[in-house]
């Protein structure tokens, strides 16, 4: 297979192009989406290919472009909304919560809802409380949404490729730090199935469970703890919801051992859950306490967020704590 390097940001745009060729139904939607392009830039020259009734601009207002694509989507159409922050959708929750995430259920499944909500999260940018949050236990706790967060360039295509051809809400979830990053995909296409994790590194001695930008930061820890001779095997969840059970719980099944890593706040967070889950179904294939690493609890600050934000050496420290055990 011919591979050739692209960065996150246009593996997106990239997707996005394919898809609105493949299936003239899709359509994109949002605050500056149009003639600038998306606030990052993901649906840069998408006007000028397809034209303004399939690339919507729309006034700031979260909530009426969410109820757009909402009743978008029952007419058989297959929006993609573009949310400029993910801290917005706290102003369109009752759309996604009590609307989106619950109409295929409420009508017994008498229409599909193939509806995509893009939104980047994250800190790293030093854009301030209000504008770098990482929000995903909110939706994950909702049924009715999937909810995926991919960490590379290979990743967001296929799984963004896939999302927007699946017939349920599917909250895409980028966080603003990677959308620079660069890294290889195929000159075919491809989709990456939702729902399904990856082992970005294989291990012996410990698991570790990551999501989005913490992926790359658990890999940088596995190589510092390589030089220790500890072989960590790190998972990208790529979804929180579904969550790919299966995998984690074959590689602690191998490892006996658990540490969690999001950029979340820590507290009540998507690595709570996963430690439930294990602890509830493997607990006796533990051979110590399973450890979380994530955001203190308190708001973004402005700067300097770099001190905020969990990291590689967090990921070391925690794995160090458990094999103490």
């Amino acid at each position: 297979m011919k591979m050739r390097e692209i960065r996150y940001i246009r593996a997106i745009t990239e997707a996005l192009r394919e898809e609105m060729a493949r299936d003239e139904r899709v359509f994109v939607i949002g605050e500056d989406v149009a003639l600038p392009g998306g606030s990052f830039s993901a649906t840069r020259g998408l006007l000028e290919e397809f034209g303004a009734g399939r690339v919507k601009d729309t006034p700031i207002s979260e909530s009426a472009i969410v109820g757009l694509a909402l009743g978008a989507a029952t007419q058989n159409l297959r929006p993609v909304v573009e949310i400029m922050f993910m801290d917005f959708l706290a102003v369109c929750m009752d759309q996604i919560v009590n609307q989106v995430a619950k109409a295929r259920y409420m009508f017994g499944g008498q229409y599909q809802l193939p509806l995509v909500i893009r939104t980047p999260c994250g800190g790293g940018l030093n854009a301030g409380p209000q504008h770098s949050q990482c929000l995903e236990s909110w939706f994950a706790h909702v049924p009715g949404l999937k909810v995926v967060m991919p960490a590379t360039p290979y990743d967001v295509k296929g799984l963004l490729k896939a999302a927007i051809r699946d017939d349920n809400p599917v909250l895409f979830v980028e966080n603003k730090a990677l959308y620079g990053m660069k890294g290889e995909i195929p000159e075919e296409e491809y989709l990456v199935p939702i729902g399904k994790a990856d082992v970005k590194r294989p291990g012996r001695d410990i698991t570790v469970v990551a999501t989005s930008r913490m992926v790359h930061q658990a890999l940088e820890a596995a190589n510092i703890l390589a030089k220790e001779g500890i072989e960590a095997e790190v998972i990208d969840l790529r979804a929180i919801t579904p969550l790919d059970k299966e995998t984690i719980f074959q590689s602690v099944a191998k490892t006996s051992r658990l540490v969690i890593a999001h950029e979340a706040v820590k507290a009540f967070g998507v690595g709570a859950e996963i430690s439930a889950v294990v602890s509830e179904e493997m607990i006796d294939c533990l051979d110590g306490p399973i450890l979380r690493v994530g955001a203190p609890y308190a708001p973004v600050p402005f700067n300097p967020e770099n001190l905020y934000l969990p990291n590689a050496q967090d990921v070391v420290q925690a794995v160090k704590k458990v094999l103490e055990h």
